[in-house]
């Protein structure tokens, strides 16, 4: 009887320690990969997408995955301090910030307009006195918000590298905001997103407010580019293994290679494709960061 006691036992409990190991494992159902996509579009549009690529991800891997939309890039940060991420599309800042709290390791790139790097422009009213970049010392000036990389901290560089110092300086939270702001002569000048002109039509952030003010292009101008950085990256947890994160990888590229990929790649993430990248294709980004960290009062 005791034996047949021990049997019992030992038989629940390799039954438990199996299931626990079970569970332990990455990519299966019962812990699928979690991929946080940071809301950018409509969020029904972001969710069906991500559904397309879930679907496609787990056709074409071993793994299995949940693919969340959490509120804003701080949130996709504090979780893969949580363990609650393994994989995100984030924006440049927030990769920096990532990085540098956890680790995290970047290895595409997206492309937007056959560039996988961005840049911000400097706007101001097509019949203002301000012409070049240097008019900008002491004017009243939109940016977008404080955590903004082409909004902001990207612009916020190209004005300290030429030691130009605005008058005032406002966050109209919103690249459109900025756009109608400068339209309506709320402030002298801002900055915003830059995308080149594709086929002749406007993409850079004044087309936002086009059917609002349909002649916004004639009347407001683009005084100056910024330096291009690298563009937004997809980044995973510094701790997959190794051949977990190429497998994800090649298959993400396989996505955006087919039609449906990449219409829903532009439909997520306004990209038409990703390119290989590592930490080290943002180094430049980081002592942009660094830099203005430092200048902080």
């Amino acid at each position: 009887m005791k034996f047949l006691l021990w049997i019992l036992l030992l038989s629940g409990l390799f039954s438990s320690i199996g299931c626990h190991l079970k569970k332990d494992i990455l990519g299966t159902t019962e812990n699928p990969i979690k991929l946080h996509l940071v809301p950018a579009v409509d969020a029904k549009v972001l969710a069906d997408n991500a559904k397309k690529l879930q679907e496609y991800l787990e056709a074409n891997t071993p793994y299995k995955f949940k693919i969340t939309i959490p509120q804003s890039y701080v949130a996709v940060i504090e979780a893969f301090g949580t363990n609650r991420a393994d994989i995100a599309a984030i924006n440049t800042f927030g990769y920096y910030k990532a990085h540098k709290a956890y680790g995290v390791e970047a290895r595409l790139t997206v492309i937007r307009y056959g560039l996988a790097t961005y840049q911000s422009q400097f706007l101001a009213r097509s019949d203002s006195s301000i012409k070049t970049l240097k008019d900008l010392a002491g004017k009243k000036i939109a940016f977008v918000d404080p955590s903004s990389t082409s909004g902001y901290l990207l612009p916020l560089k190209t004005l300290k590298d030429r030691k130009i110092e605005p008058k005032e300086v406002v966050f109209a939270m919103k690249h459109d905001a900025v756009v109608t702001m400068i339209y309506q002569r709320q402030v002298d000048a801002g900055a915003t997103y830059y995308s080149p002109p594709q086929d002749g039509k406007l993409e850079d952030a004044r087309r936002m407010v086009k059917t609002q003010y349909p002649d916004v292009e004639q009347k407001v101008k683009i005084i100056e580019l910024s330096d291009p950085i690298p563009a937004d990256p997809i980044v995973f947890r510094k701790d997959m293994p190794e051949e977990m994160k190429e497998k994800i990888v090649e298959a993400l590229l396989k996505f955006v290679a087919t039609d449906d990929g990449k219409k829903s790649l532009d439909l997520m993430l306004g990209a038409s494709n990703f390119k290989r990248s590592t930490d080290a294709d943002y180094d430049s980004v980081r002592e942009m960061f660094r830099q203005l960290s430092e200048e902080k009062p």
